[in-house]
């Protein structure tokens, strides 16, 4: 399995962006699908986006379509998820993901998970 470790959260008005990092540790990092969720209190987890383990294939959900950009870095071992024109729904827990399978909106299948990082966007 591989190891993940987010960064980049924080607290942003609304309009505003952050940069999410998910650093992984393993040497097969390449050959993983990763993905981002996100968690607001009361909430289910929800799919955000996800990206093919070359590159080469990106998924968002449509609450994120043209606002959030994922990419990877495979030398670097690290999943970007680039966050703009941030909304106040945007506030929530978010989660690095990897799977060995096909890509898939349901949390229940992906394998590994970091613990989460922080978002808040305020008005």
């Amino acid at each position: 399995q591989v190891q993940l470790v987010e960064s980049g959260g924080g607290l942003v008005q609304a309009g505003g962006s952050l940069r999410l990092s998910c650093a992984a540790s393993g040497r097969t990092f390449s050959n993983y699908a990763m993905g981002w969720f996100r968690q607001a209190p009361g909430k289910e987890r929800e799919f955000v986006s996800a990206i093919s383990w070359s590159g080469g294939s990106t998924y968002y959900a449509n609450s994120v379509k043209g606002r959030f950009t994922i990419s990877r870095d495979n030398a670097k071992k690290t999943v970007y998820l680039q966050m703009n024109s941030l909304k106040r729904e945007d506030t929530a827990v978010y989660y690095c993901a990897a799977s060995l399978g096909d890509i898939t909106t349901s949390p229940a299948r992906w394998g590994s998970w970091g613990q989460g990082t922080q978002v808040t966007v305020s008005s």
